[in-house]
């Protein structure tokens, strides 16, 4: 690739420019035209994306693949793009995703085609947009943008209660980040009229300041994660969202949450990050065994697996706030893995009610007589999301309770409580819905999975086992900017950070 060759500019603006196109080819009378620009701009989207992991330098500090062009000159906003090791693997997880979600709805959404493919497009865009921008208000504008194309996905093609999922989700996420916008216009008149995040991550900030400006951007970051016990918009957003929402809800969009801790509030306002941690801490470990409970006695699978998502959700912010390098580097891989495997699982709920039009465990019974090929893949899923050697979800959170033994016992002892309970409920489940004799006449009717839910779901088998027997391509680009950042907030909270 040609050197300064904007590869992070493409990144966000091919999967739009797709969209764009995507809605010019009007009404439901062209849906194979909207289904085919959606293909080639999701696979596009995810090839201009592969040379920045082959181009990266895992070695080298500071942000690569770097763009700057003056945005609003008055302001002294730049349109300013930059990647660390860090975003380069959210970058990746959301283009792959976004390729999986098209394929997924290829045959299941029937009306509104056009529509439904752009908003996915758009939303993967504004996604890339966030984990690129090195402008504080770039940051804001495409964070933001994120809720446009997701409430109207919720909204449209939902369930019977989409609306009020869909303005819960919005209020819930909006609302939270609106202080952090003032903490940026505040940081832009104490920096003389920066919008930059390097310039912000060198700002004296007096402790008091750093104190209020950590808890404008914790309440916008935790609604996105989402924490408990700001996670209640999350549930009816995954229950009613079609499936392809779920997904993307799942697998990339809770993680804007984890990723502004990581590139906003730690390195800007390290002093109180480090003094507030074990709120942060506390919180995460409540959201780890409750809410473990909690999806223990789901009846609805999505609402379990949404509930599923909160308690490991908790494990990445855990990982995050407890300052030190397997810790952090375990709540990224988390971040990751929780991509494959939720949006995996949300994806065989839709399967199952493509078929059968309920999301009920109690309909279900003995689908391994009449779906064996998708029972298969359904139990790799489950079992990555209970923690097994060998697959995705065992590794980041070995690693995060491998950080928790550094920083306290009781953090590792109650955060390894979930690996039992994500255990019960997922295994749980899976038994009521696969196991036995066939139910009724409903469940022998089904089809097993065809040629098209086969390759989403192979696909993203194969990523829950590459990434769980062999993690080092995925981690060796985290530890330099881990440890960077490790460095940074010892430096300037004058704390004895774990390395």
């Amino acid at each position: 690739m040609l050197p300064g060759f904007p590869l992070l500019s493409l990144a966000i603006w091919v999967p739009i420019v797709a969209g764009v196109l995507i809605l010019i080819t009007g009404s439901d009378r062209n849906a194979q035209a909207a289904r085919l620009i959606a293909l080639a701009g999701s696979i596009l989207g995810f090839l201009v994306t592969l040379p920045l992991y082959f181009g990266f330098d895992p070695a080298a500090s500071g942000f690569q693949f770097m763009e700057i062009t003056p945005w609003i000159e008055s302001f002294n906003v730049n349109y300013h793009l930059g990647i660390d090791g860090i975003s380069l693997l959210l970058i990746l997880l959301n283009s792959f995703t976004t390729v999986l979600v098209v394929i997924a709805g290829w045959q299941v959404i029937q009306s509104r085609v056009a529509q439904y493919m752009a908003a996915f497009l758009f939303l993967s865009g504004f996604m890339n947009g966030v984990f690129c921008a090195l402008d504080a208000l770039l940051f804001y504008v495409f964070f933001e943008a994120t809720l446009i194309p997701m409430f109207i996905i919720i909204g449209v093609w939902g369930g019977p209660n989409r609306v009020y999922a869909a303005v819960k989700f919005f209020l819930f996420t909006l609302s939270g980040s609106l202080l952090s916008l003032v903490a940026l216009i505040y940081l832009y008149n104490v920096s003389q009229g920066s919008f930059s995040l390097l310039d912000y991550y060198q700002l004296p900030l007096p402790f008091a300041a750093q104190i209020l400006i950590f808890l404008a951007f914790f309440l916008a970051f935790a609604v996105k994660v989402p924490m408990w016990p700001v996670h209640t918009w999350l549930p009816d957003a995954h229950v009613e969202a079609p499936t392809g929402g779920s997904v993307v809800l799942a697998a990339v969009m809770l993680k804007l949450g984890g990723y502004g801790f990581l590139r906003l509030s730690l390195p800007i306002v390290p002093e109180a990050s480090y003094y507030l941690a074990g709120v942060v801490i506390a919180l995460s470990l409540i959201a780890v065994v409750y809410i473990g409970l909690v999806a223990l006695v789901q009846a609805d699978m999505k609402k379990l697996i949404a509930y599923s998502s909160v308690s490991h959700m908790g494990f990445v912010t855990l990982g995050i706030f407890i300052f030190n390098s397997i810790g952090m580097e375990g709540a990224i891989i988390q971040m990751i893995s929780h991509g494959f495997v939720s949006g995996a699982l949300f994806l065989c709920v839709g399967v199952l009610y493509d078929r059968l039009h309920s999301r009920m465990i109690a309909d279900y019974g003995g689908v391994v007589n009449a779906m064996p090929v998708f029972a298969a893949l359904f139990m790799l899923f489950a079992m990555a999301n209970s923690g097994l050697p060998g697959t995705s979800g065992f590794v980041g959170e070995f690693m995060v309770i491998m950080g928790a033994v550094k920083a306290s016992f009781w953090y590792a002892a109650l955060a390894a409580v979930t690996l039992i309970f994500g255990a019960a409920y997922t295994l749980w489940m899976y038994k009521r819905v696969i196991f036995g004799a066939i139910a009724n006449a409903h469940v022998a009717e089904l089809k097993d999975i065809n040629l098209r839910e086969f390759l989403v779901l192979g696909l993203l088998a194969a990523a829950v086992l590459a990434m769980g027997v062999y993690p080092d391509p995925f981690a060796e680009v985290l530890h330099t900017s881990v440890n960077d950042l490790l460095a940074h907030v010892a430096q300037k909270a004058g704390a004895a950070v774990t390395r």
